[in-house]
């Protein structure tokens, strides 16, 4: 197993990142950690990495399928009205208290395909309703947190669906640890230098201070307009604790708050969206006045038209963000099922809560301040991707000038 993508140094490596970069753990900082049963491998490598760091308590939180399937198939019907609140009441006081968090994903995407939609429906929304104190924690940036990935079989299979269970996953993992950048000889440099590239970036699009982005190409015609005091970031960010950490493992994304009262025209997605277990492709979707007004799909109609139903807020544009074509995402040519990954093939806007972050000042800003500048509100936060190699997009300044910012899904 020496040269196997699941070997003890890469995944090594993997850990390393995901403790120095990913959450820049600091010593006697607690740490909660969710993750599939499956990717205890990888846990416990982290769990190492975390203590060898200072860590004071490292808690594992681990999900399984199969019991989340037995809640599908014997579960009494009430019980998809209930979350555990208790647990999630238990993680926002241990995030209040300075905690990290640190997710890992790998679960299989289509788990809950065969299963009720509505069931999953409403398990979902009192997940997101028991969630939110926690989340809030998490969305207002008030804690350093991220979230990476482990190459489920499941998963793997259902990217790489022509190989042996054994080739897919090593397949995945392969995809997994490039994306991840953590098989060149310093990752944590690596890391380091793309982080400031991702932050040059973003110190161009805060210099221009755009009112609005203008996104064209094939279905696509459509005005963001930006928040209030916005501010983009892109690769590490400072939390509000003051530590610097990368949310996301990978990430190839700048990103910021749209306003939500001034989004207007209609947009084409060009990936399909895995959510809630089912598959959502060709969504189209119009807005006026920052709010979906016409909502398709041509499959998964009724979970796009339930996801939008959530509240009033999952209407309306919590972030967009940019990503060029020539990512290293994009250019694997795989479908990942997975938004962690998906997301940063291509630009994207997400549906639901923003970001208090991306505004100027964020941290000292409260909900209602947030809410006057524009920024959304809601229950869910769910990204999908608008960007490819046939969209442009332009920077609309407050004066009516265009800056061209990308042309076909490159920077320009």
């Amino acid at each position: 197993m020496q040269n196997s993508p699941l070997s003890s140094d890469r995944l090594d490596r993997l850990a390393r990142v995901a403790v120095q970069v990913g959450l820049n753990l600091q010593p006697g900082q607690d740490l909660v950690l969710t993750a599939p049963l499956a990717s205890a491998p990888l846990v416990r490598r982290i769990a190492a990495e975390a203590y060898k760091a200072g860590a004071g308590l490292v808690t594992p939180l681990f999900a399984d399928e199969e019991v989340t399937l037995a809640r599908y198939r014997h579960g009494q019907d009430a019980a998809f009205d209930r979350a555990p609140d208790w647990l999630y009441r238990g993680m926002a006081e241990a995030y209040g208290a300075g905690a990290a968090r640190m997710a890992i994903v790998g679960d299989n995407p289509m788990l809950l395909a065969g299963q009720d939609p509505g069931k999953v429906s409403r398990a979902t929304r009192a997940n997101a309703t028991a969630y939110k104190p926690a989340l809030e924690k998490i969305a207002n940036f008030d804690i350093n947190w991220t979230v990476l990935a482990w190459p489920g079989l499941a998963w793997a299979q259902q990217v790489f669906p022509d190989l042996p269970e054994a080739a897919a996953q090593e397949a995945l993992a392969d995809a997994i640890f490039a994306a991840s950048r953590i098989d060149g000889d310093d990752p944590v440099a690596d890391w380091a230098a793309h982080s400031a590239r991702l932050a040059e970036r973003s110190a161009w699009l805060n210099g221009h201070r755009f009112a609005a982005l203008h996104f064209t190409g094939p279905g696509t015609d459509l005005t963001v307009g930006l928040a209030d005091g916005h501010e983009w970031h892109g690769g590490a960010s400072t939390a509000r604790n003051g530590i610097s950490c990368n949310p996301n493992l990978p990430t190839e994304e700048v990103f910021t708050t749209p306003h939500a009262l001034r989004v207007d025209g209609h947009v084409s997605a060009t990936k399909p969206l895995s959510h809630q277990g089912s598959l959502i492709e060709g969504i189209r979707v119009r807005f006026e006045a920052g709010r979906i007004v016409e909502a398709q799909a041509s499959r998964g109609q009724e979970v796009l038209q339930k996801l939008i139903g959530t509240d009033e807020g999952a209407r309306r544009l919590g972030e967009v963000a940019l990503v060029p074509h020539s990512s290293p995402i994009a250019q694997s040519g795989l479908l990942f099922y997975n938004t962690l990954f998906d997301e940063n093939a291509a630009s994207h806007i997400a549906l639901g809560q923003c970001y208090s972050k991306c505004f100027v000042g964020g941290a000292g800003l409260t909900p209602e301040q947030i809410a006057a500048q524009g920024g959304n509100s809601s229950l869910i936060h769910v990204d999908w991707m608008i960007g490819s190699g046939q969209v442009d997009v332009d920077g609309l300044t407050a004066g009516g000038d265009r800056v061209p910012v990308m042309r076909a899904g490159e920077w320009a």
